[in-house]
Formats: C-alpha cells, sequence, structure tokens
C-alpha cells in the first residue's frame, strides 16, 4: 500500500469516528432537552407571535349581534381548560373559543350598533409549543349606527295619524327596545294578557286577536263587529295587533272551511276531492276570486270599525306561507295561501293591499312573516312594513340570535319582529345574544287558566321578560292619540 493510499485509509477511519462521537452527543443532548427543562442550558420555544386578525385590529363599521374573531399565530396552539375566562369582551359575551392548528377561534354575541368595542385576550388564554404562553393581545373594532331609512314612512298611503305615531314610535326605539305582546285565546279576547298582568303585575304593550271565523261571524260565539275589547285596550293605552288564519271553502259553493291545503272532504281512493286554489284567487272569474272578494269585502268592513275610532292596526296577514319548501327535499307550504308558489302568493298579497287602498282602510302597519331562504315569498318593500318571524321549540338563545341578525340582513331598513314563538330562550338570553325584536308574541295555550307549566311561554319565562327595562309593557307606551 503506497504512502497516498494509506492517508486515504486513515483519513475516512479518522471522520467516521468523529461522527460517532457527534451522534453520541446529539442524542444525549437530545435526551437531556426532553427531561423537564431542568438544565440551564435546555432552549426554550419562543412565545407564539400574532400574525394577523380578523377583523384587524381597529376596524369600524362592523355589523352589530354577532360577530365571530380569528387570530392566526406562527405556531401551533393548543387551548388550556381555563380559556374562556381569560378571553373578555366588555359590553358583550365571549360565547365560544376554539383552537385548530394555528388559528383562535372566538365567537362573540350581543354587539350593539354604533358602539367601541375591545376584545382582550390575556396572557395564558392560549399556549403555544411546549405550553409557554400567548402574550396579552387586544383587538379593537367598532359597530356601525343602526340601519334604516331616514323616514319611518309607511307603505300605506296617507295612513292614519296615529299609525304613523305607532310606527315613528317603532323606529324610534328599535335595537333599544322591545315592545311585549299576547295572542288572545283563539281569537277575540285577552285571556293570555290578563295571566300575564296576574303574573307579573303588568300587562303587555300589545293585544294581538285572530280574525279566525271571519266565515262565521257574525254568529252568537264570535262577532267581529263588536269591538268593545279592542277598543277597551286601545283607550287603557294598550297597542293592537292582528292576524288572519284565512279559512276558505275547500270547495265550490262547500260549507267545510279551511285555512289549510287539501282540507274538507275525501274522496274513496282516500285524496282530497278539491283544493281551494291560491293561483286561482286573484284570477276575475273563478270562483276562488269570488271568495276572496267577498271575505275581503267583509273584512274591510270590520277594519274600517277600528279605523273610525282612531284605533291603528298592526296587520300580520297570509302568514308563513313558504311553509317548509325549503327547510327540506319534499317540504311543502301548510297554508292554502302559499300552496301554489312564490309568484302566486305574492300577487294575492298586493291584491290584498290594493283592495283595501281602493276601500279607503289607511289604519294598518303591514307585518310579513318569512320563513327564512325565502326570498322569493316576499312581496317587496312598497307593501310591507315590517318583516316578522315565528319561532318554535329553540331554546338557544344564541341560534334565535342568528335568525335576527340574517333577516336584519335580508331585509334592510325593516325592522324585524318575533311575529309568533312558544318554547324558546328566554327574552333575556336572545337580547345579550343580539336579537333585538321590535316585538315579540308567544302563542295561546287554549283554556290556559294561568302561566305555570304554560306550553309556550310560562311564568318564569314572563317574569324574565317583564324585569327587564328594555321591554316594554303597556304602562310604558306613549300616547298615540
Amino acid at each position: 500500500m503506497n504512502i497516498i493510499t494509506r492517508f486515504v485509509t486513515k483519513s475516512k477511519e479518522l471522520f467516521c469516528s468523529l461522527c460517532n462521537i457527534v451522534t453520541v452527543l446529539g442524542f444525549y443532548a437530545l435526551l437531556c432537552s426532553c427531561g423537564g427543562g431542568d438544565s440551564p442550558d435546555t432552549p426554550v420555544p419562543d412565545a407564539p407571535r400574532l400574525l394577523e386578525s380578523s377583523p384587524v385590529n381597529g376596524e369600524k363599521n362592523l355589523s352589530a349581534g354577532n360577530l365571530t374573531v380569528v387570530l392566526t399565530y406562527d405556531q401551533r396552539l393548543t387551548l388550556p381548560a381555563d380559556a374562556c375566562s381569560k378571553i373578555t369582551i366588555a359590553g358583550a359575551t365571549v360565547s365560544e373559543v376554539s383552537v385548530y392548528l394555528t388559528k383562535v377561534t372566538i365567537l362573540i354575541t350581543g354587539l350593539e350598533n354604533g358602539k367601541n368595542y375591545e376584545l382582550l385576550v390575556s396572557q395564558g388564554a392560549v399556549l403555544g409549543l411546549a405550553g409557554v404562553e400567548v402574550p396579552r393581545t387586544t383587538i379593537s373594532f367598532s359597530t356601525a349606527e343602526a340601519a334604516g331609512p331616514s323616514i319611518a314612512k309607511l307603505c300605506t298611503p296617507n295612513p292614519l295619524p296615529q299609525a304613523q305615531k305607532v310606527f315613528d314610535y317603532l323606529f324610534s326605539i328599535y335595537g333599544e327596545k322591545v315592545l311585549s305582546g299576547a295572542m288572545a285565546n283563539v281569537n277575540w279576547n285577552i285571556a293570555e294578557a290578563e295571566l300575564v298582568k296576574q303574573t307579573t303585575g303588568k300587562y303587555p304593550a300589545i293585544a294581538f286577536f285572530d280574525y279566525l271565523h271571519l266565515f262565521a261571524s257574525p254568529a252568537d260565539w264570535i262577532d267581529y263587529g263588536d269591538i268593545k275589547v279592542v277598543k277597551d285596550w286601545w283607550d287603557a293605552g294598550g297597542l293592537i295587533g292582528a292576524g288572519w288564519h284565512w279559512n276558505v271553502p275547500n270547495v265550490k259553493n262547500g260549507v267545510e272551511y279551511t285555512c289549510t291545503p287539501g282540507g274538507g272532504n275525501k274522496g274513496s281512493d282516500g285524496n282530497w276531492t278539491t283544493t281551494f286554489s291560491a293561483s286561482n284567487a286573484t284570477v276575475d272569474g273563478t270562483w276562488e276570486n269570488e271568495v276572496v272578494k267577498a271575505d275581503l269585502e267583509k273584512m274591510a268592513g270590520y277594519l274600517k270599525l277600528l279605523q273610525d275610532k282612531n284605533i291603528p292596526l298592526i296587520w300580520r296577514p297570509l302568514h308563513e306561507a313558504a311553509g317548509n319548501i325549503y327547510e327540506y327535499t319534499g317540504g311543502k307550504a301548510w297554508f292554502w295561501w302559499g300552496y301554489d308558489g312564490a309568484d302566486a302568493y305574492k300577487k294575492l298579497w298586493i291584491y290584498m293591499f290594493n283592495f283595501f287602498k281602493e276601500k279607503g282602510i289607511n289604519n294598518l302597519i303591514w307585518v310579513w312573516t318569512t320563513q327564512t331562504k325565502d326570498v322569493d315569498f316576499y312581496p317587496g318593500d312598497d307593501y310591507v312594513d315590517i318583516v316578522g318571524r315565528d319561532i318554535y321549540n329553540q331554546k338557544d338563545g344564541v341560534a334565535n340570535a342568528a335568525q335576527y341578525s340574517s333577516i336584519k340582513e335580508t331585509y334592510s331598513g325593516k325592522p324585524v319582529a318575533l311575529s309568533e314563538c312558544g318554547s324558546v330562550a328566554t327574552v333575556s338570553s336572545q337580547w345579550s345574544a343580539g336579537a333585538r325584536w321590535s316585538f315579540f308574541m308567544p302563542w295561546y295555550q287554549y283554556n290556559a287558566t294561568g302561566l305555570d307549566g304554560h306550553e309556550h311561554a310560562d311564568a318564569a319565562w314572563w317574569k324574565d321578560a317583564m324585569s327587564k327595562d328594555y321591554v316594554v309593557a303597556r304602562e310604558d307606551l306613549p300616547s298615540f292619540k
């Protein structure tokens, strides 16, 4: 072996020896670094560094209600058990906090219009690598002023002055206060309102009625021409609302009446013999149109009785038109006025609106009820003053507030009301989550003698509502006369 070959061989042996030593030392160092950090030489990971936030710090004109804040850091994160208590915002509520990889997602509810907010993420609210605490972080932002038309103008031309005063009042308090309401037990009484008074010491601000039995009135058991119960409530300082479960003959010249499609007699095959067609309801010469005109003529007469006494009416006809059409495949409208689809329904709404206008009825504040996702059924801004939503069996205040926010965004400029409800979250939990309804109205329980155990709004629910300074009772209303 020559000298060059021997030199190369020795060099390789020396290099391999050094590699072995370095490998062993490296493994030893690794063992030390995983042993609890007692060694002064153990490297400590840097604290997580905030890369970006959504919304950005200082952002303005955000929507009121609910807001999702996302904070992105430069390393993976974990969430300690007490995270929620260390993430706060004055004047609103941190409802949920979650972490995924490098992002912290924070759900905030109860934001109000026209206010400044500061979200505080305290040190240690979130942890980075090896449990290193995230430094104290603040994100500031502000919400936009309440949206709405500059003038609270009713869609009815030349409205009754008292109706305009009521609507002006609704606009003046919208977002700051909510009107309480109670539904009549079936049709023409204040039985539920009396139960609220007995339980809470206060009457609700609005007494709602139902022209459910228009086809039978006047009769010895119901006469909508006797307006004493309505006038007494108005004279006592309360507001009046009314809906109309519009019952029509299920067959031409029929004696059975129904408001649901397909109601009435069944044929031998088990199917309904016929249905009242909403598509024909506005077509001259059809039997359905003759029924509609006769009913509207009768209704106009009853509405005129209120108008002659200068009583405005929060008017909510043709409600819940879309039913479950947009909720799931095969969903159906559950009232005849929505069964033939959006176009037929809108024509019927506008037909009614114009019929009453031509009859000189000008005391109505028109409330259209959305099922959400049913914008195709919306009659249009020129025919609607308030958009309502009927909610049942939803105990989550945040979920109720989410519906409110969605409707408010879809129908910008229109006050949004909880036009019917039953077995829903308390008013206070909805309000704190951002559901700033214009008014609310629980449905009645037939023959209820008290609110304890009430199926739609029990004593505890009403006590919660009427104890809040932002809930308007009858005694809180100004005079509209």
